[in-house]
């Protein structure tokens, strides 16, 4: 696959074309999904199998995925090109967590989870969700029945035809076709114009954190959730103050009076004193003693008074 015009080193153009690459090694008999043209590696096309055991079984249903630039933190946006009987043709379908706004996606997640989640997804009723259709099942099996036979455009092949293929080249792969990953609990969809924001803030990425993780995108595997391990790291790793030592004052030093606190804090008592110690010793050391500046003054004074008595004859 030319990717001449894109960025090979984009952690987003390398996560596309892992997908792309992995979907192609190991196809799936269900359903076929690329890159709708090597021009534009963010529209792709999918052909997917109906749910087996449903009104849907018979059919053959193809669509149109777009990828947003900053996939995978973003997900992948979907609109089904075929009728079905179950979702409006070229109605854009969103996934996102519990209803709630796109952003919620989990950027771990792919374009083969999501595809195994859209089937799954076909089997739900609309009940009057916009966007949806609540045709019967007699509706949606005689849809079904008609849709092998429709041909894509851009592909240029029938949906069964492109079915056909996956089959084959699934049944050539050792040991089966691959296994469908399991679709999580909490992954559901709706549709991008009726789908509610949420919580604000709730889901949402720090920018930082969207910077940090962007090698770690590329090979699809990365932190989704903030569960204060970062900050206990941070605080863990910090170094250890030990606490100062309580000081003992000199016996010049007078001792502090007042009402004591037996309670108090020892850390507060640890704090409070070398400070007033130091303080003292500070002041201590940097001019002479108080003594011998009265012991000077003292000698000055005498030394006057004999002066004015030469002088004076006394």
């Amino acid at each position: 696959m030319a990717t001449a015009k894109f960025n090979s080193k984009s952690p987003t153009i390398k996560r596309i074309l892992r997908e792309a690459s992995e979907l192609a090694t190991s196809p799936s008999p269900d359903f076929h999904a690329a890159p709708a043209s090597d021009a534009d590696l963010f529209d792709w096309h999918f052909t997917l199998r109906g749910p087996p055991s449903s009104a849907f079984q018979e059919g053959i249903y193809h669509g149109r995925i777009v990828l947003p630039p900053t996939y995978p933190l973003r997900p992948p946006s979907f609109r089904f090109l075929t009728p079905s009987g179950r979702f409006e043709v070229n109605r854009e379908i969103c996934l996102s967590i519990s209803g709630h706004h796109e952003e919620t996606w989990m950027p771990a997640w792919g374009v083969r989870t999501a595809l195994t989640a859209l089937r799954t997804f076909m089997e739900t009723e609309a009940k009057g969700q916009l966007g949806g259709l609540d045709t019967n099942n007699e509706e949606r099996a005689k849809i079904a029945k008609g849709t092998g036979a429709w041909k894509c455009g851009v592909c240029a092949k029938t949906n069964a035809e492109i079915l056909k293929e996956c089959e084959e080249e699934a049944a050539k792969m050792e040991g089966g076709a691959a296994q469908e990953p399991e679709i999580p609990k909490e992954l559901s969809m709706g549709y991008k114009d009726a789908m509610g924001k949420g919580v604000q803030g709730e889901g949402e990425r720090p920018k930082l954190v969207e910077e940090s993780e962007s090698d770690e995108l590329a090979e699809g595997f990365v932190r989704t959730g903030f569960d204060g391990a970062g900050d206990e790291q941070s605080s863990s790793s910090a170094p250890a103050v030990a606490p100062l030592p309580v000081a003992r004052p000199a016996q010049s030093v007078p001792q502090p009076t007042g009402a004591t606190v037996p309670n108090a804090p020892r850390a507060a008592v640890a704090r409070a004193y070398p400070t007033r110690v130091t303080q003292r010793r500070v002041s201590d050391e940097s001019g002479s003693p108080v003594w011998l500046d009265r012991v000077i003054g003292a000698v000055i004074f005498c030394l006057i008074a004999l002066v004015m008595k030469v002088v004076l004859g006394l």
